[in-house]
């Protein structure tokens, strides 16, 4: 039996995991991923907007509990590229003052400035082929109405994943909003990362891989050393790399906590899991007298100073199958497909801040649930800043022309699922430090979602490439340094 030799395992194979990735083997370092699910398929069923948004086919099937033992699903998905396959393409960097601490919003602030990340937002925006596209006319209309009217909205070029190409191809640019690209249209960690490292024998992708414990040195928990898989394998490496995303890498150190007897001793254990954010995200969908022509749509994302914490995006395309999808089953098609038509999307995020009772569990050893404990009643600043703007670009469509009707995206939205093991320097308020390696552990670090502080006010796939890049960039510098 051969066996093999790692410098770093990573599991996960999202957007902090693969661009960790990338920045390892292209330093020369050996890297074992393990992903939990599989390859999607290329057949044309990840464009199905039946396969996609009414069955689910492609999501995650695992039931959560919500603070009220109320079942759901959420929105996860375990696919080589994670969630990055099936994102909008929206890749924004977060602002400078957004590594800020806001106390009056409860955002906590970063151990590492926006200059510090700055070399690793140009690297991923080169890596990922970030881009604008100009508004299409229709789009382009309804702002400048919306702008003559109140020209407190602020409308900018939104900063999109997407090959020039994918206008040649009218079904790929009306479904890569929330659908995984066919044709390779849409930059994602699978094809802009992980593809270029496949020919390289220092990467090795295991799929069908789910890790499910934490490998110990033998009377130093602390010391991880390894992973254990739920078909019985253990892999073993001086790095080991949680990527699985802030719904489930907190978990897998919570079991070892648990299993331990770490979450009794260790400082930071109280915050495995805790100050978890989603956003605050609604749906809004504007109806106009006329018919939109426009295709791909999601090209404009706009600001206004009157609600810092929060930023309107435009959606992709809409029509009468996929607004059937969110309509009551006895609604006639007729009805959906001329709305459809007529419709406008509006993605509305506003900053959650940090509660540290919103929270992760992850409850194996008891052998329940995981429950997910979020309550917006933490956050009061940020749902009373949503809620207004919710009703001011209402206005602002009405004025145009248009009436808006707006739908939370609920406890299951965790497209957005951030901040459930914070980096900092402080043991007491946070779980990881400012390079990524967890606090009090040795060979254990963190590559997701998880680690930010703040959620920001625009989506953060772009944050998360960057972080990964640079915590590759760390491992490999210290990984030398050792030899």
């Amino acid at each position: 039996m051969i066996v093999q030799n790692y410098d770093a395992i990573i599991i996960g194979s999202g957007a902090g995991g693969s661009a960790t990735a990338y920045s390892l083997v292209n330093a020369g370092k050996r890297v074992l991923m393990l992903e939990k699910g599989g390859h999607l398929p290329r057949d044309g069923s990840t464009l199905d907007v039946q396969c996609v948004f009414k069955h689910g086919t492609f999501k995650n099937k695992e039931t959560w509990q919500d603070n009220q033992q109320h079942s759901f699903v959420p929105d996860e998905f375990y696919n080589v590229g994670g969630k990055t396959k099936w994102y909008g393409a929206a890749l924004l960097r977060f602002s400078p003052h957004e590594f800020e601490p806001d106390a009056a919003f409860q955002c906590l602030g970063w151990p590492i400035s926006y200059a510090d990340l700055a070399p690793y937002y140009d690297q991923a925006e080169a890596l990922l082929a970030v881009k604008h596209f100009a508004n299409e006319p229709y789009l382009q209309c309804l702002i400048n109405r919306i702008v003559k009217n109140d020209p407190s909205w602020q409308p900018q070029p939104l900063p999109l994943g997407l090959k020039h190409e994918i206008l040649q191809h009218p079904r790929e640019a009306k479904h890569f909003d929330g659908f995984a690209s066919r044709g390779n249209y849409k930059a994602d960690a699978q094809e802009n990362l992980l593809v270029p490292l496949l020919n390289s024998d220092r990467f090795t992708l295991h799929i069908h891989k789910e890790a499910v414990g934490l490998l110990a040195a033998e009377q130093s928990p602390q010391r991880i050393i390894g992973v254990r898989c739920a078909d019985g394998s253990n892999y073993h490496a001086p790095h080991i790399i949680l990527a699985a995303g802030a719904m489930s890498s907190p978990r897998l150190l919570q079991d070892h906590l648990v299993q331990s007897g770490l979450n009794r001793t260790w400082p930071s254990a109280p915050l495995i899991g805790a100050n978890l954010k989603l956003h605050l995200n609604s749906a809004l969908l504007a109806f106009s007298p006329f018919v939109n022509r426009d295709i791909l749509r999601k090209t404009a994302i706009i600001y206004n100073q009157a609600f810092p914490h929060s930023t309107i995006q435009c959606l992709g395309w809409l029509d009468g199958e996929i607004l059937a999808t969110q309509l009551p089953a006895h609604a006639p098609r007729f009805v959906a497909n001329a709305m459809g038509r007529r419709a406008y999307g509006f993605f509305i995020t506003t900053e959650d801040g940090s509660s540290t009772d919103n929270r992760v569990v992850s409850r194996t050893q008891s052998g329940q649930r995981p429950m997910l404990d979020y309550s917006m009643e933490r956050i009061p600043a940020s749902v009373a800043e949503h809620q207004s703007l919710l009703k001011a670009f209402k206005r602002s469509l009405l004025r145009s022309g248009l009436l808006g009707a707006s739908k939370p995206m609920g406890l299951a939205g965790t497209a957005h699922a951030l901040g459930s093991m914070v980096t900092g320097e402080d043991t007491e308020t946070s779980v990881v430090n400012a390079n990524g390696s967890v606090h009090g552990f040795h060979g254990l670090y963190v590559a997701d979602g998880s680690i930010l502080p703040r959620s920001s006010r625009v989506n953060p796939a772009l944050t998360i490439y960057a972080w990964g890049l640079r915590l590759g960039a760390h491992l490999a510098n210290i990984s030398s340094e050792a030899a």
